[in-house]
Order: structure tokens, then sequence, then C-alpha cells
């Protein structure tokens, strides 16, 4: 219901240029009306605005869902998702504040020298760390695992990771944007990037409700008006009519 409600307004605003069509109906046929360009300015930021706005919403919220009915998982969108890197161990392929996108993948196509998400070993079960595989073993009970290396790193990370903490295998980054992308799941973040653009959005579908309303009733006035003239002139012309007859 929450996403339906979100992209009922992405419509909204992408069919609100439609709006200033209205009837005439002196002469029959539809007319639009001349629009400022302002207006024309303000509906095409308002549309652009949308079509960021609205996808990484979706994906914020789903991402912040999953996180709190899961909370031992990495939260994914179709075996998709994002992670931040925290510090500069990958240089210089990655770089701390980078966002990398992961997926999730079966543990034995997991091949020497991929670069893959995993809960650490060493710390407390939910840290993740993304690292480059340098050696495929197996532990003490005969399990697949891997020794990892942060590329930045003088030495091995300091236990092997087994299967069972894959989280993911890297697929590409986006530079810079991981830091966007916590100060987006901060409490001023949400406040600023969901709260703020949905009640906005909000406040501005009623103020077109409004003005649709107010413009549907100037046009029922005209045409009342329109049908009390003709049914003066055919009033008059029934009048004329019978004089003549006299």
């Amino acid at each position: 219901f929450f996403y339906k409600k979100l992209i009922k307004k992405l419509l909204t605003f992408i069919i609100i240029c439609n709006r200033g069509n209205f009837y005439d109906y002196k002469e029959g046929k539809m007319r639009k009306k001349r629009t400022s360009v302002v207006h024309r300015i303000c509906t095409l930021v308002g549309s652009l605005f949308c079509f960021i706005l609205i996808p990484l919403l979706l994906i914020n919220c789903t991402l912040m869902i999953k996180s709190i009915t899961n909370k031992n998982e990495v939260p994914d969108i179709g075996g998709i998702f994002p992670m931040v890197i925290l510090t500069d161990s990958m240089n210089p392929q990655l770089a701390s504040g980078d966002l990398v996108i992961c997926r999730k993948v079966n543990a034995k196509n997991i091949k020497t020298g991929d670069v893959i998400c995993f809960y650490d070993p060493a710390g407390n079960g939910t840290a993740t760390v993304t690292h480059r595989v340098t050696e495929i073993i197996t532990d003490e009970t005969g399990a697949l695992a891997w020794i990892t290396k942060g590329d930045a790193n003088n030495t091995e990370d300091e236990k092997p990771v087994r299967s069972e903490n894959l989280a993911g295998i890297y697929c590409w980054r986006l530079p810079g944007l991981g830091n966007t992308a916590m100060f987006m799941q901060s409490t001023k973040g949400i406040l600023l990037c969901v709260v703020c653009p949905l009640l906005l959005m909000a406040a501005y579908d009623k103020s077109c409700d409004l003005r649709q309303k107010k413009e549907k009733e100037k046009s029922t006035e005209a045409l009342l008006a329109e049908l009390d003239v003709l049914r003066a002139e055919r009033e008059e012309k029934s009048g004329l009519k019978g004089e003549c007859k006299l």
C-alpha cells in the first residue's frame, strides 16, 4: 500500500502537465490554457525530482524494513544489496566512503581473486568486511573456506572465512555515495529525504486537486451560463414566431 501511494504521487507529477487542458463550450472542443514559464519549470523540476526520489525511497525503505525484520542477514532486493566502505583497506580499488553493489552467489562459485563481502569471523557476528580472496581452503571440519586480504594491507586477515559467513560478491562501486547513503539512514536523513518530500508531494497534490476542483466549478458555471443564453434565445425565437402567426 505504501509503495502504491508513492507510485501514485509519481504519476501525479508526470500527468500534471495535462491538467492545463479545458473544454471550450463555445467552440465545442478541448483547448489548452496558457501556462507561465515558471509553472512549466516547476513542473519539469518536480517530475525530475520524483523520478530520482521515488526509486531511492523505495530502495531505502525496503532495505530498512528487511534489516528490521531479519537482523541476521544483509538486506537485499532480488539478491542485490549495497554496502558502504568504511576503511581504505581495499585501496586503490575501493576507498572509504564508496558505495559498493554486491550480489548473493553460491559459495562454490567463488574463485581466487574475487572480492567478497562477508561477516567478519573475528568480529561480533554482525560486522561485515569486503576483501579479496587470496586462497581457497577447507577448515578443520572439512568445510569450504577462504583466506582473504585487503589490497592495501600487508598481511592476510586473521581468521579464514567460512562459506556460511559469505554475504555476497562485489560487482561495482559508486564513488563517494556511501556517505550519502549513511546520511539517508540517519534520523536527520529520514526526515529530510523521506518525510519532508512526502509531505511536500502530499501538499502539492492537494493544491492541484483544489485547483482542478475550482476549474471544474468555473467550467460548470460557464456551461450553465451558456445554457441560459441558449434558452433565452430559444424563448425569444419562439415569441417571434408566435407574433408572426398572429
